[in-house]
């Protein structure tokens, strides 16, 4: 398969910042096939790069014992063509800026934002590093989802600060979502999520990987530690369901069933 057409402002990559390393690289490893390879500890922390089929996927990073209070978690990163400017357009248009952008030698340049709603993005301007080179195939990320409590306000955020051409896929008052392109080119989604966040849940964006047979794949992720949050369900575009790996980082799986599945729906 092709390596993925990332544009600016879409999603580009992510990682996983986890209080077990060890616990991390077996889990994952098991369950979607990943290999691994870690990064010089002086140059890049000892930031291990994951891959499937060779090819890269998602990285791994231990926290920092400043971090120690903080859930483990997963998160997406959006293409930049300049950190410095998307700083700017995000504080600007209402976000925060909690990581500033720095140097990642020779790789790119990242950074990481709160947006105008709270949820915390990512941002990779790549030089060697361009991003992930597979998507959408078994063990790699399907899909970028933010689940925000101001829906209006994010959709807004998102087209100024990263210039998204959006297009409104449903806007019931049951449904509401947005999505970054439209039909089979869109790349992320934003959903109102207003009516079922806890007040002490943030707005957040949420990974979906893609697995060949998702009840095989919960099956095997309990068995490796992990719990269901939720699922599995069948909708128009897979079998779905919310899984936390054994640390209690949350994540998405989607299997295809193809369309006899969707047409039952």
């Amino acid at each position: 398969m092709p390596s993925p057409d990332i544009t600016p402002g879409a999603p580009c990559w992510i990682d996983l910042m986890t209080s077990d390393t060890e616990k991390a690289l077996h889990f994952y490893g098991e369950l979607f096939g990943w290999e691994f390879e870690a990064g010089d500890q002086e140059k890049y922390g000892g930031y291990i790069t994951a891959r499937k089929n060779g090819k890269t996927v998602a990285g791994i990073m231990q926290k920092d014992e400043d971090q120690a209070g903080m859930p483990d978690v997963w998160s997406t990163y959006l293409r930049s063509d300049d950190a410095a400017a998307t700083a700017t357009a995000v504080t600007s248009h209402g976000g925060q800026v909690y990581l500033e952008p720095m140097d990642v030698p020779e790789q790119g340049h990242m950074a990481v934002f709160g947006d105008v709603t709270g949820a915390a993005i990512g941002i990779w301007q790549p030089r060697e590093m361009r991003g992930y080179e597979l998507v959408a195939e078994p063990g790699a990320a399907a899909w970028h989802e933010l689940h925000t409590k101001d829906y209006d306000a994010a959709v807004t955020f998102y087209q100024n600060v990263f210039g998204w051409d959006t297009d409104v896929m449903s806007d019931s008052p049951e449904f509401r979502y947005t999505t970054l392109g439209s039909g089979d080119s869109a790349k992320a989604g934003i959903m109102d999520a207003s009516g079922y966040l806890p007040a002490e849940v943030p707005s957040n964006w949420q990974i979906y990987f893609s697995v060949e047979d998702a009840d095989a794949s919960i099956e095997k992720a309990v068995a490796l530690g992990a719990a269901v949050i939720d699922g599995p369900d069948d909708s128009s575009f897979g079998r779905l369901a919310t899984l936390a790996d054994p640390t209690g980082a949350m994540f998405k799986i989607v299997a295809d069933n193809g369309p006899d599945a969707a047409e039952s729906q």
